[in-house]
């Protein structure tokens, strides 16, 4: 790749970034639920679509972290980014908000437990306009459960 005068170069530490989008859906509160997981830049990028059967919105998108984590073992030496467009999963797992819901304490808790196992990695709230491609998996999800 050539520069062009006023390029910065790409550091290297960001060519080989995972990127992982995750999302819950669940159809009512609760309802029929799914989740999607986008993982970029392993090479091939890998989709996961799982029916939950009926969960809360918030008991999906702690799943779809949980599922993302665990799918992600082997790139555990990545600089790791994960994107969620739930505001309650990115600040819980942040230590931002606290987790009082008893059915999402142990959710929380597992998660954190994966985070250990990775070197370097972070989550981060996305608006949901951007996290499309998730939530198109986890309602592909729902749709696709026979009935």
């Amino acid at each position: 790749m050539k520069l062009k005068q006023g390029d910065l170069p790409i550091p290297s530490d960001k060519i080989h970034q995972i990127e992982i989008f995750i999302d819950g859906a669940a159809r009512g509160n609760p309802g029929e639920s799914g989740i999607g997981v986008l993982i970029k830049n392993s090479e091939p990028d890998r989709e996961i679509t799982k029916y939950l059967g009926t969960k809360t919105n918030n008991q999906a998108e702690y799943t779809a972290l949980i599922t993302a984590l665990e799918s992600a073992q082997d790139l555990k030496d990545k600089p790791i980014r994960i994107f969620t467009d739930s505001l309650l999963v990115a600040n819980q797992i942040n230590g931002l908000w606290k987790v009082k819901h008893p059915e999402i304490i142990p959710l929380n808790k597992q998660a954190k437990t994966l985070f250990k196992n990775y070197k370097d990695i972070s989550i981060q709230h996305i608006p949901r306009e951007k996290n499309s491609e998730a939530d198109r998996l986890a309602n592909l999800a729902i749709d696709e459960y026979p009935s």
